[in-house]
């Protein structure tokens, strides 16, 4: 149906093969598991991967390691951990009856979990094989943006905390409570909040609620022609509310722009009403912009519960490319002058020598011609070309646009390579690592299983410092991990994920295997603050796109100064005086 020119598009249909995992990230019928042939595979049929064998990670894994597991040896889950009995507000429950059916509200252990804790390694860990402590008394599920500020007016007359829950995918312990908090503790799963309200594709915007999931937002755009062209790397499962409330940034960022840049318009439900504006405009000069607060507030604030996006057209064209470098400073300095000299790729991913080999050992079996073929490959690139196989790096390209913006982005690209000695590595080879984003996602669960422990975390820094941090990172985490005594060798490894005109974003993935270490997620967690640390004072940010939560609260008086987290809790002081927002992220509340 049409009305003045916009779309109204009918609610996503949930499919039932959407089921989530309730101890592992992503879905239920997907997983890495050893197969009886003593290799790993990954079940289910979902993405490229599924159904295949990887024949070369374990030995890839044992080398890299220095260790030498017995795949027989399963550091077996004991998921449900405890929970502790629910607090009790019988003033809320009878209030919140009134508007709410009972099939929006749950009492059940297993919900109450799930809407405990994110995907730090340190929650995974908890909920599998040890105590999660203090989670959420009750789960709600609002169906309108009335009903959630009914919400917050029945959690402020009765002395309620309400947490906000998108997708669950935070990695910065946000969503975990306080165990202090004695007062009831009621998450808010905003996902039956999930409709595009309306499209205007002659003004190239759309209304969203907040609680809408990346992969479904993705598709219904696309069969209007558009797309918001924000694709965070965890898009399968988190929500635009969730987006806004970190300051999420996305794998296509160069093209479409971060969160900050995509949302026009935002309303919030708070504990003094709606914040909202009457109207749109593209820009405006009108004086401070409360809205702006609302991102990177981590639900301390109010609780999103729609906003207004920016559309772009569906690429007439989309195309994979990859280069490979000798070295990792050569790919880096690709990136930086193709930033200064031309219009960057959408995507633009550069790995360093270890995680390269790692994708590698993430390589089905190939036999007959294809194996033919890659012997020759790997033949012409370190005999012929003279890439050395443990210096070498890869980087990963997405081109979209029309057909003639991306035949000159790759023009641009492939030229700059060459002169600082790339060699077009196919798009084929692009396309993969592009696509391993999404199932590389559910290894760390699975090798959690055979006592190795790792997780990622991130950054942005100037291109001045970015190798330096790179190179500081790496160096002080063997240097601890040796220090420590731990067993084997330490898994660390970096890419570069997304370029601005100042600089660049780093992701870093560190693990290590932990049978015979006391407390191993705890061990991760020091040495990833000595890293954090590390990358504060090499010239790092604190965090580029994952937030601060609880996890980094401890580093904000290091990047703060005393008046701006002096403002920062004055803010929450005053919109939120009863603390109704009661999360606790930032150390605000």
């Amino acid at each position: 149906m049409e009305k003045r020119g916009r779309i109204y598009p009918e609610p996503v249909t949930i499919g039932a093969n959407e089921v989530e995992s309730l101890e592992n990230w992503g879905f239920r019928d997907t997983s890495f598991a050893i197969n009886e042939n003593g290799n790993v595979t990954i079940l289910g049929n979902r993405y490229e991967l599924s159904g295949k064998e990887l024949p070369r990670l374990l030995p890839w894994i044992r080398e890299t390691l220095d260790i030498d597991p017995d795949i027989n040896d399963r550091f077996e889950p004991r998921y449900p951990p405890e929970i502790p009995e629910p607090v009790d507000n019988a003033d809320f429950v009878g209030s919140i009856s009134d508007f709410l059916a009972p099939e929006q509200i749950e009492r059940d252990a297993d919900s109450r979990i799930r809407h405990g804790h994110g995907h730090t390694q340190e929650e995974m860990f908890a909920i599998k094989y040890g105590n999660l402590g203090r989670v959420p008394d009750l789960v709600v599920y609002p169906e309108t943006e009335e009903q959630v500020a009914m919400l917050v007016d029945a959690a402020k007359r009765t002395n309620v905390v309400l947490i906000p829950f998108g997708g669950g995918t935070n990695v910065t312990d946000a969503l975990r409570c306080r165990e202090n908090e004695s007062r009831m503790i009621v998450s808010v799963d905003m996902r039956r909040l999930s409709r595009i309200v309306w499209i205007d594709k002659e003004n190239m915007i759309a209304s969203i609620q907040a609680g809408a999931v990346g992969r479904h937002l993705m598709q219904q755009l696309a069969e209007y022609g558009v797309t918001m062209g924000h694709e965070p790397d965890s898009v399968e499962f988190s929500t635009l509310g969730g987006w806004i409330a970190t300051n999420a940034s996305g794998m296509k960022k160069n093209k479409y722009g971060n969160i900050e840049d995509i949302v026009v318009d935002i309303a919030v439900a708070t504990a003094d009403g709606r914040l909202e504006r009457l109207n749109l405009a593209p820009r405006e000069s009108v004086g401070s912009d409360m809205r702006r607060l609302i991102f990177g507030s981590e639900g301390t604030l109010g609780i999103v519960t729609s906003a207004t996006v920016k559309l772009f057209p569906l690429p007439e064209a989309q195309e994979y490319g990859s280069v490979l470098f000798p070295s990792y400073e050569e790919g880096f300095a690709f990136m930086q002058e193709l930033v200064r000299t031309s219009r960057p790729p959408a995507s633009c991913r550069l790995v360093d020598n270890l995680q390269f080999q790692f994708g590698l050992a993430l390589k089905p079996a190939a036999s007959g011609t294809a194996a033919l073929k890659g012997r020759i490959e790997k033949f012409f690139v370190t005999k012929i070309k003279g890439f050395q196989p443990y210096k070498m790096v890869a980087l990963t390209l997405v081109f979209e646009g029309t057909r003639a913006d991306v035949e000159q982005q790759k023009r641009d690209v492939y030229r700059i390579a060459a002169r600082h000695g790339g060699m077009k590595a196919g798009s084929e080879n692009g396309r993969r690592g592009y696509q391993l984003t999404y199932s590389i996602a559910y290894i760390r669960d699975f090798l959690m299983n055979y006592y190795i422990i790792a997780e990622s975390f991130e950054t942005s820094c100037a291109w001045s410092d970015a190798l330096a941090v790179c190179d500081n990172v790496k160096r002080v985490l063997t240097e601890e991990y040796k220090k420590r005594g731990l067993p084997g060798k330490p898994f660390i490894t970096s890419r570069i994920t997304q370029l601005y005109q100042t600089g660049v974003a780093i992701y870093f993935y560190f693990g290590f295997y932990f049978k015979g270490v006391e407390a191993p997620s705890q061990v991760y967690l020091e040495l990833e603050n000595i890293a954090r640390a590390e990358i504060l004072r090499s010239g790092g940010s604190l965090s580029h796109h994952h937030g601060v939560g609880k996890i980094r609260e401890g580093f904000l008086s290091e990047i703060m100064s005393e008046t701006s987290l002096k403002w920062k809790k004055a803010v929450k002081a005053s919109l939120d005086p009863d603390n109704i927002f009661g999360a606790g992220n930032q150390n605000l509340g």
